[in-house]
């Protein structure tokens, strides 16, 4: 079997794993920017790609350097609280670390000294994320009407995002940050209405709290 080495890495907003959405497209502003390895980083090889309007990424967990140690794991869909076979998971902890992500095609950039280049969104990947393979999506084979998915059938629940600061932000990353606190990040099994959660996203430091089911932003400030 050859090896299988990246072809790219993908640039994302989120320079820490810990508020990354747990599925694409649950954050439609989350940023991408697929840069190619330099013997990938050809336009024939994205020849006819603007044609659709979505892609697959294949990519790897690279930040999961533990191995596992066993074949179930704890969804945090279930509150943690029960195991199931990683096989019926998204989990980052499992065998070869491999995810697929679907994202949206927004441009092309065919000219300039990194070129050509991907820009995506929706992306549920950290920064630095190599990619390993891109295939265009079909909608008439990738989607499935009726289909059942299990114990996350639905997405997740979202809960109100609250400014206890007051902080000048770009419309666009005040929506992206508030897109994805609403997502609860914070593991199912917190339930401390003082503790202060902390993340990155899109080169500002946030810091938050939940109190009565709302995210409440407490710190915000760009990235030194």
């Amino acid at each position: 079997m050859p090896e299988i080495t990246p072809i790219a890495t993908l640039r994302t907003c989120y320079t820490d794993k810990f508020g990354v959405p747990r599925q694409s497209g649950l954050v439609p502003g989350a940023w991408g920017i697929v840069e190619f390895e330099s013997a990938f980083r050809r336009a024939e090889a994205l020849r006819g790609i603007e044609a659709f309007s979505h892609l697959w990424l294949i990519t790897q967990f690279h930040l999961v350097k533990e191995e596992p140690t066993a074949l179930t794991v704890r969804p945090p869909r279930l509150g943690s609280n029960e195991r199931v076979g990683v096989f019926a998971t998204r989990s980052p902890f499992r065998p070869n670390r491999l995810t697929l992500s679907v994202v949206r095609l927004d441009q092309v950039e065919w000219e300039g000294p990194a070129a050509p280049r991907l820009f995506v969104s929706g992306v549920d990947l950290v920064d630095g994320t190599p990619v390993f393979d891109i295939k265009p999506y079909l909608r008439y084979a990738d989607s499935v009407p009726g289909a059942v998915s299990g114990f996350a059938d639905e997405a997740p629940s979202r809960i109100p995002v609250r400014w206890d600061v007051a902080v000048d932000l770009p419309k666009e990353t005040r929506r992206l940050i508030e897109d994805s606190l609403s997502l609860q990040p914070q593991p199912a099994y917190h339930d401390d209405p003082a503790r202060l959660y902390a993340t990155e996203i899109a080169g500002w430091h946030v810091r938050w709290i939940v109190r009565d089911e709302e995210a409440r932003v407490q710190h915000c400030e760009p990235k030194s």
